[in-house]
């Protein structure tokens, strides 16, 4: 077969000579750019050569013991954090999202607690929220005598709401502003409003000291909770986030109570992640309903989906197209699916492998408030016969905000490689040339040198190998059938 032509085809090129390949060895010894080989082979004094060679041998081990460790180092995907501070002529101003922590109007419907109840179950697939069974009953019966009863529009038109009787100040850097230029949303917290929320080039702060300054009225006549239900707090929550993300409220939200001047100093962060393995970010991960990646848009995309195909709906609290949850499948299928959700783990956040890991690029915008009493007499006397309400009035409804930048400036944390594989090349490349002498040629003329060596090895163990049995040839090996018939006869 194959091996036996190989074979004829090496008997006609003969291979060199012992002496020839001596020589040749000796030749390489000599010639090569691998420092300290010629000293070896050239030298006569054999103490020299002794010398020489525990010389050559010491900074072979060396070498391999630092390269190794270099290799070691660079698949441990090392990475450093530099920080960068960054002054600018003018900063973007972030969105902010208000709520009022009283959710609903008293008067809107006689059994309040029953709206808190189905409100709870409905805000559970953002925030998880604890609830009794014990309302069950209660909510049947409520939807058994309003049918056509919808929480989304009961909390659009009668939960907070923002106009000119409960925004009574809003300046943006000098300019009015107006509940126009606020866009509705809905949160755990029912009905919020963002500032901001377009982005708009115009909305620049160019002097540090000066930006969002506001008045709110919370009207505790009108939005008082029952505090038996454990809402006992009165005031205004805020998060400040990016213009193309969610409101992160879960546990984020900045808090001021009525009758309190909140003076809030605002800087910009923006984190820069590595990518796996290095990082814990997925550059080519995209959201179906946000411009940007965040991982609070991202565990709300999850959960939609997930409860989509659970229950054949879609709650309208979380994003995405589809029919509208009622509420008997928030309380039977929806409420039940997000809890499933958790305990199993199917919308996990941190982690590269987990649903929603961390982003590779976030803007964040750390806070540091200052509280003090709102107004002095004056302050009060001023808005009692400007609102024509009593001082008590103004001391338990009014909340004063103002949100401004630190400075002019935003801090960039950038995480990086620690090493590179060029930096990994030139770190081999270096150890290579300090102790042996070696470059990119003395390992291509190593590999030559090995390569030859290796085909004349392959020649002569061909060589040495037995004439392979001629087996297909009957006239050689096997009788004809002539000479067995002749055989058979004659016996």
């Amino acid at each position: 077969g194959i091996l036996e032509k190989i074979r004829l085809y090496l008997i006609k090129k003969l291979p060199p000579h012992l002496e020839d390949r001596r020589k040749y060895h000796q030749e390489f010894a000599s010639s090569t750019s691998f420092h300290g080989v010629h000293h070896i082979v050239q030298t006569r004094s054999k103490t020299r050569r002794v010398l020489w060679l525990l010389v050559v041998a010491g900074c072979m081990a060396i070498v391999i013991w630092q390269i190794c460790s270099r290799f070691i180092y660079y698949f441990s995907w090392p990475t450093t954090t530099t920080v960068v501070v960054q002054y600018v002529e003018n900063v973007k101003f972030p969105a902010v999202t208000f709520c009022n922590l009283n959710r609903f109007q008293a008067h809107a419907v006689n059994n309040l607690k029953i709206i808190f109840f189905i409100w709870n179950i409905v805000s559970g697939v953002v925030k998880k929220n604890g609830i009794e069974d014990k309302h069950s009953q209660e909510l049947h019966d409520f939807l058994l005598g309003n049918q056509n009863f919808s929480i989304k529009e009961f909390t659009r038109k009668n939960g907070f709401y923002l106009n000119s009787s409960t925004l009574l100040q809003c300046e943006f850097f000098g300019k009015p502003c107006y509940p126009q230029d606020f866009e509705h949303i809905f949160t755990e917290y029912g009905n919020c409003f963002t500032f901001n929320h377009n982005d708009l080039p115009a909305r620049r702060v160019s002097l540090s000291g000066r930006g969002l300054h506001l008045l709110f009225d919370v009207q505790q006549e009108q939005f008082t909770d029952d505090p038996a239900l454990g809402y006992t707090d009165a005031g205004i929550t805020f998060a400040i986030h990016s213009p193309e993300e969610l409101p992160p409220f879960d546990g984020l939200g900045l808090l001021t109570p009525v009758g309190t001047h909140a003076q809030v100093e605002i800087r910009q962060l923006k984190s820069i992640i590595q990518e796996y393995p290095w990082g814990e970010c997925k550059p080519d991960i995209k959201l179906l309903y946000h411009k940007i990646y965040s991982t609070n848009g991202c565990l709300r995309e999850c959960k939609a989906r997930y409860i989509k195909d659970w229950c054949g709906c879609l709650p309208f609290i979380l994003p995405g197209n589809g029919t509208e949850c009622d509420l008997l499948k928030f309380y039977n299928c929806v409420y039940p699916a997000v809890y499933d959700i958790e305990i199993k783990g199917l919308c996990t956040v941190g982690s590269h492998n987990s649903t929603c890991p961390t982003p590779c690029e976030e803007t964040e915008y750390p806070t540091s408030v200052t509280y003090s009493s709102f107004g002095g007499e004056s302050a009060i006397k001023y808005f009692s016969t400007k609102l024509k309400k009593s001082p008590e009035y103004i001391r338990q409804n009014l909340v004063r905000i103002d949100i401004k930048y630190h400075d002019l400036s935003y801090k960039i944390t950038q995480q990086q490689k620690a090493l590179t594989i060029s930096e990994l090349l030139a770190d081999v490349g270096g150890q290579l040339g300090l102790f042996c002498g070696a470059s990119m040629i003395t390992i291509i003329e190593l590999l030559e040198y090995i390569f030859t060596n290796c085909c004349w090895m392959c020649i002569f163990l061909l060589l040495k190998a037995p004439e392979m049995p001629q087996w297909n040839n009957p006239s050689q090996n096997q009788p004809t059938h002539k000479e067995k018939n002749k055989g058979i006869q004659e016996c």
